[in-house]
């Protein structure tokens, strides 16, 4: 019996081998596939955790660009009042001395001066504070990240004070130059047009497009936002510590990052938003009342109202209040993520030790590009 299963053994020797070898593929195949399987739920669930904490990080720091945006507007707006007085010449235009076209005259370009300068500088500080926040929070987020060891953070907290204080460039000697080069712009604009002069809001959104395009014309804007020569650090004639040389290149990648064609438009965009809702403040002092418009003009046109310069300088000259609100106002809209960002968002960066972190929708915006953020800042600041 048994020679017989032998031989027959024997006999189908090679279907065996075959047969054992089908079977024994599909086995380890099978096994390779659970493996292959397991893997990519595991990668899968990995990632998931790791954009959630990310999206987490995102949203959390939006949250404290606006809460820095909106505690940082009444020292900008005190600043400006400084600088441009109008107060003054108010009290002494009670007192009806002998110069009161002259003084008039001074309080027409003060007026518009701080106004526009308000939106300038309001727009400037929203950007200039969520660029450097969110690049802080770029390296906080790699700090936190696994594997990385808490004794040596990227960014210390010293160097992180030592960077953010880069802001009072803005609110100092940039806020000086900024407010030459528009009280330039108003005079130009304005200088000849007599206060008894009448202009509808058409009319004095025109002056205010005429004084924007001569600021923009002059230097980048940017360079009000942070000091060409920032690198006061790398002048000292001592020694730089590690922490200098660290704030150093920060310092150099918010100025590569607010020097970028990106950026630009993004401060562009903002600046016509801003100038948009000053207008729309505007509009509500050039309306005429239903019973008094003519049955041809619409109450809302846009020259259906006229008023001399001399009503219109009171109005501009209160819009700062509006502008440099420390509460959340259309200029500075402080809210949840916009919807451009809500889908899923990664965060990029060049390595742990070097180069700005950028953002990127999975949509397929290019690493590393400031577009994204771009978007949400235009969404956020005025």
């Amino acid at each position: 019996m048994f020679s017989s299963v032998w031989n027959f053994i024997k006999r189908h020797k090679k279907k065996f081998i075959f047969t054992g070898a089908v079977v024994g593929g599909v086995y380890l195949l099978g096994k390779y596939a659970q493996k292959k399987i397991k893997e990519v739920q595991e990668k899968e669930a990995s990632e998931y955790i790791a954009q959630a904490r990310r999206q987490f990080h995102f949203e959390s720091n939006q949250r404290t660009c606006n809460m820095t945006v909106l505690s940082m507007l009444p020292p900008l707006r005190e600043a400006i009042v400084t600088q441009l007085n109008s107060e003054s010449l108010t009290v002494m235009l009670k007192t009806k001395p002998a110069n009161k076209l002259e003084i008039w005259e001074d309080l027409k370009i003060i007026s518009f001066t701080r106004t526009v300068v308000a939106v300038y500088s309001t727009c400037m500080l929203v950007v200039l504070l969520r660029v450097q926040l969110n690049i802080i929070g770029g390296y906080l987020y790699l700090d936190n990240s696994v594997g990385k060891s808490a004794a040596s953070p990227l960014t210390p907290p010293d160097v992180q004070q030592q960077y953010l204080s880069s802001i009072q460039h803005l609110l100092g000697d940039g806020l000086t130059e900024l407010i030459s080069r528009v009280k330039t712009a108003v005079q130009s604009s304005l200088g000849g047009v007599s206060l008894k002069q009448s202009l509808s809001l058409l009319e004095l959104e025109q002056q205010l497009i005429w004084i924007r395009a001569e600021v923009d014309s002059g230097r980048p804007l940017s360079s009000y936002m942070l000091a060409d020569d920032e690198d006061v650090l790398a002048d000292q004639a001592c020694g730089l510590t590690e922490n200098d040389l660290v704030t150093i290149r920060l310092l150099n990648e918010t100025r590569d990052m607010l020097d970028s064609p990106d950026l630009s438009k993004v401060l562009s965009a903002c600046l016509n938003r801003g100038f948009s809702r000053l207008l729309d403040n505007l509009a509500e002092f050039f309306r005429l009342p239903v019973s008094d418009s003519a049955p041809n003009c619409a109450p809302d046109s846009l020259s259906a109202v006229s008023l001399p310069l001399a009503k219109i300088i009171p109005i501009i000259n209160g819009q700062i209040n509006s502008v440099c609100s420390e509460t959340p106002s259309h200029f500075v809209q402080v809210g949840p993520t916009p919807v451009v960002l809500r889908k899923p968002v990664t965060v990029v960066g060049r390595s742990a030790g070097s180069g700005w972190l950028g953002f990127r929708r999975q949509a397929g915006v290019r690493t590393g590009s400031v577009l994204v953020m771009g978007r949400f800042l235009c969404r956020t600041c005025c």
